[in-house]
Parts: structure tokens; sequence; C-alpha cells
């Protein structure tokens, strides 16, 4: 990897482009952390280095990651058992839904039906790569878990 890739989201439209870098992404329950007296959610994960997939690379890399949303009022979940930090989920997309502005709902959807629904004041996201997984299998397709 030549460089950590650092991805802002201010607004849907930059949320869209950070959804789809995320898009496949292994997240291990454990590495969900809300932090209700910060508003602040972070999800640690393993995710496909799409640009090295794209450029044509035999073998798909993984990336270590860090999902951060700022200015979180609250964080529900459906289909997710908070209690069990060994659960793999599969991330498949984050989807933005205004409210009053600039507020609104943020919308983590994983495999499986299950979703996380952050009621934010308004966007403030960060993906930024920490650097490779090397939990990832030989073949580089299944990512193990994180570490907390």
């Amino acid at each position: 990897m030549t460089g950590q890739r650092k991805l802002i989201a201010l607004d849907a439209d930059d949320l869209a482009v950070i959804s789809a870098h995320v898009q496949d992404a292994a997240v291990n329950v454990g590495d969900i952390i809300w932090r209700q007296s910060e508003k602040r959610l972070v999800v640690g994960m393993s995710r496909l280095d799409w640009d090295q997939t794209i450029s044509g690379e035999v073998t798909p890399r993984r990336l270590v990651s860090a999902l951060r949303f700022d200015r979180v009022l609250a964080c529900k979940s459906r289909d997710i058992d908070l209690e069990t930090p060994d659960i793999a989920l599969e991330l498949f997309g984050i989807e933005f839904h205004a409210a009053e502005p600039p507020g609104g709902s943020v919308v983590l959807i994983f495999a499986g039906g299950g979703a996380l629904r952050l009621d934010v004041e308004c966007l403030e996201v960060e993906l930024a790569d920490l650097g490779p997984d090397d939990l990832t299998s030989d073949a580089g397709t299944e990512a193990s878990g994180l570490d907390a």
C-alpha cells in the first residue's frame, strides 16, 4: 500500500463514496464502539482494497480501517447482538436519510438484515486506513476478526 487513505464525508454524496469503499467489509461486533458521552461511534473493520482490486491485482488485499461518526445523538441496532463481541458481520453499505437540516439518520446495513441507525446532528464521518490486514487468509478472500 503506497499511502493510507483518509476520506471525510460532510454530505450525502461524500457518504456514498465512503459507502463504496467499505462495501463487503468484515466487522466484529466487538469492534463497534459507541461512546455516547462523546457523541461518537467508531467501527473497526477489515475492508477490501477496492483500488488494488480494480487495478487488476490477482490476489485481493484487505486493509484494517476505522470508520468514525461524530455528532451522533443516538445509536440503535436491529438484528445485531451487541452483547456478543465475537459475532462477525458483513457491511453492505451506508445510507443517509435527511431530516431537519443538517441532521438526519445514518444507516449501516449488514448481511442478514442487521442494521445500525445513527441519529446525527449533521454528517461528520471519517474513514481512515490503518494498514494491511495481516490476519487475512493466504487466499486473501476471507478476513479474520480484528482484535479490540
